[in-house]
């Protein structure tokens, strides 16, 4: 018999064979391996499971296995769990993947908006929750699911309330289609019931085995929620965590952040430090002051690795949190919440929590959102504790009084109740459910949030006057994964033949910030965004940077570039002009799929070439509930609302103030903010949204 190589060394092998028995070893030690077969026991008696588990405890990677092996995906079923963010979902999935000795995308994979790494072989399927939601619109019954494990429940993003309604709805029409008559008794059935019935179309359906699970949850409120559902608490993190307060109250949170730091680093063993902050200002000003505070040690002291990780860093630099420090040095990684659930970050021995988090709330009335600090949850503040005994004895400081714990609220806001509620009404009304006032929600937002979306979205056309879903419109707004203005302003771009521009700039605009600018590099950074601005705004300037690295890689392939060497060239690129690399690859990522969302829908993509006043005119017609008229004062008053708002000064136009403008954003944060601006003739509000503009003077 022929003898065939691995095409690995065997020192590849020796290191793949210890990793392996690590990672045996890793997940035999986990607390919930003790509790494998009470679990499944538990799944199989109860259509609905809620499972409290500590961080630490191992039931994001492990009980989707244990489900897998005790037999939940016979006949092609899978196991869906979604993740409220998106880099939880990736980063879980691969660890799963790897755990099961399989390649991703295989057995294991993920699927989140605008990234898919699934296949047919897919059986644990992990996925933001928006994503499970956008699977309802083709298939009501998520037929191919045989369980749903809605993870980091506690977190309440808005699409995971809208999911566990659905869910809900879910269960109980495949408890009818499961039923050998297909009804639930002779004399009663309603009309949800018949649409059920035709949806099943003959086919005996399983019920729905529904998991609700996370490491700080108000169990009772879900159990009530889902009539009683079961609980089960699985034990605690694998190590202690001590937690410590302060005697006195703390004024500045900054810079008791920065005391406590060098307290832990001069006093204390060796170990990381995980500081939370609120935002990448707050985290770049006090990665300064440590590092003009480190110059001070002495020489023979323990070097300070500082190493910041917030949403809009460019992956490559995320990724250093993620690195060991050098041998003589603690790494002191500085973050946002980003790094409170799913993701671990090695190393971690000490956690300081100033009980502070930035938020988003938003106003129907006025239409604003605000970004305010504002105080952690007690559910917060256990994540973030826990993060300090993932990997062994830990310590949490808390910069605020025990007394201070003890008031804080038990879980975070739903998001649903402080949100602008526009996508999930279309999602909603996508899904066939037109009482949306009725709708069952976990905890219901307020009617005026719901008669304004309704209300928007009868200005953008997607619902007809009696509030139906409109056809064509507002059909095709709802099956793009998109912010329902995003949507159609893609439509309205078909008609004013810019189509191809406006899918870059919703592409560009539904990514984090494209611009990265370094504080020891500001002018650098200034003097290289210059080459892309155009004095109409930043719109056509978003479409200047797409455009520029576009070119970038096709110099690279007409050099017969590999594409591997082309992406290099790219980051290089993007380095070079201050651009934020993952930013844009997923712009470019958005760009490719929403291109095949829109081409499928029969829009033509078509360019308005050098006529950008032709797609100025489309950016008017399609955000003409974002408009902007200049006072006398300098200052712009919102058309919409009446608000008065400033210029960002991160806008091209900031200097310029045009006489009129339509924006994308209008945030609150020390002042009323409208972002990503584009100068417009007032002219045109009238003329192309007469709908809203023809009783203006």
């Amino acid at each position: 018999m022929p003898s065939f190589s691995s095409g690995a060394s065997p020192q590849k092998q020796q290191h793949n064979a210890r990793r392996k028995q690590l990672i045996r070893q890793q997940r035999k030690s986990l607390p919930i391996a003790s509790v494998k077969k009470r679990l499944v026991e538990e799944v199989k008696k109860n259509d609905t499971l809620i499972v409290v588990g500590e961080t630490g405890s191992g039931k994001t990677t492990q009980l989707p296995q244990f489900l897998y092996d005790a037999g939940f995906c016979q006949d092609g079923k899978v196991i869906g769990i979604t993740q409220p963010r998106r880099v939880a979902a990736v980063t879980v999935a691969k660890r799963v993947a790897e755990e099961c000795n399989d390649q991703l995308g295989k057995k294991v994979g993920y699927s989140i908006r605008f990234d898919d790494s699934t296949s047919n072989a897919t059986r644990i399927k992990y996925m933001t929750d928006g994503l499970l939601l956008r699977e309802a619109l083709l298939d009501p019954l998520l037929s191919k699911y045989s369980v749903i494990v809605v993870d980091e429940a506690h977190e309440r993003t808005v699409h995971t309330d809208v999911l566990l309604g659905l869910l809900k709805k879910v269960q109980r029409s495949r408890s009818i289609c499961a039923d050998k008559n297909g009804k639930t008794s002779s004399d009663r059935q309603d009309h949800s019931q018949s649409s059920t019935l035709k949806a099943c179309q003959g086919i005996k359906y399983a019920p729905l085995k529904l998991i609700i699970m996370s490491a700080s949850l108000d169990a009772k409120c879900f159990s009530d929620y889902f009539g009683g559902a079961k609980a089960v608490h699985i034990q605690g993190r694998q190590y202690p965590v001590d937690t410590l307060y302060t005697y006195q109250p703390e004024s500045d949170y900054l810079d008791a952040t920065l005391v406590t730091i060098f307290q832990i680093h001069l006093e204390e063993g060796p170990g990381d430090i995980l500081a939370f902050l609120t935002g990448q200002e707050e985290i770049e000003s006090l990665e300064r002051l440590i590092q003009e505070r480190a110059r001070q040690l002495p020489p023979d002291s323990t070097k300070i690795w500082t190493t910041p990780i917030y949403s809009s860093l460019p992956s490559e630099q995320q990724m250093n949190a993620f690195k060991p420090a050098q041998a003589g040095a603690r790494k002191v990684v500085l973050a946002t919440n980003i790094a409170e659930t799913s993701v671990t970050i090695p190393g971690i021995k000490y956690v300081i929590d100033p009980g502070m988090v930035k938020a988003r709330a938003y106003n129907p009335v006025t239409g604003m959102e605000s970004l305010i600090i504002i105080p952690v949850s007690k559910a917060q503040a256990l994540q973030r504790s826990g993060r300090a005994g993932r990997e062994g004895p830990g310590k949490c400081f808390r910069l605020f009084q025990e007394c201070e714990f003890d008031k804080l609220a038990e879980s975070t806001v739903p998001e649903i109740k402080r949100c602008n509620l526009s996508n999930v009404v279309l999602q909603l009304k996508a899904l066939g459910i037109d009482d949306i006032i009725g709708f069952d929600f976990m905890e219901k937002p307020s009617r005026t949030s719901i008669l304004k979306s309704l209300e928007q979205l009868i200005l953008l056309g997607a619902l007809t006057d009696d509030y139906k879903l409109s056809d064509p419109v507002g059909k095709q707004m709802a099956r793009l994964p998109l912010d329902p203005m995003y949507s159609k302003a893609l439509i309205v771009s078909n008609e004013f033949k810019c189509l191809e521009e406006m899918l870059i700039v919703v592409s560009m605009l539904s990514v984090e910030s494209i611009f990265f600018t370094p504080r020891e590099k500001l002018e650098e950074a200034r003097a290289a965004r210059k080459s892309f601005e155009s004095s109409e705004g930043d719109h056509i300037t978003l479409v200047n940077v797409y455009r520029a690295a576009l070119e970038c890689l096709e110099k690279s392939k007409s050099a017969n570039a590999k594409e591997k060497t082309m992406e290099k060239a790219l980051n290089r690129w993007c380095w070079e002009n201050f651009i934020n690399y993952r930013s844009l690859r997923h712009a470019r990522d958005v760009h490719s799929q929403i291109q095949g969302h829109v081409q499928q829908m029969g829009l033509y993509v078509s360019s308005c070439g050098d006529d950008m006043v032709q797609f100025r005119r489309c950016l008017t017609a399609a955000f003409f509930l974002n408009a902007a008229m200049r006072q006398p004062d300098g200052s712009f008053r919102a058309l919409a609302t009446g608000q008065s708002v400033q210029m960002h000064p991160s806008s091209v136009l900031f200097r310029t103030k045009p006489d009129c403008v339509i924006f994308n954003e209008l945030v609150r944060t020390t002042q009323n903010y409208v972002k990503n601006l584009s100068r417009i003739d007032p002219l045109w509000l009238a003329e192309l949204a007469p709908q809203y503009y023809a009783t203006e003077d």
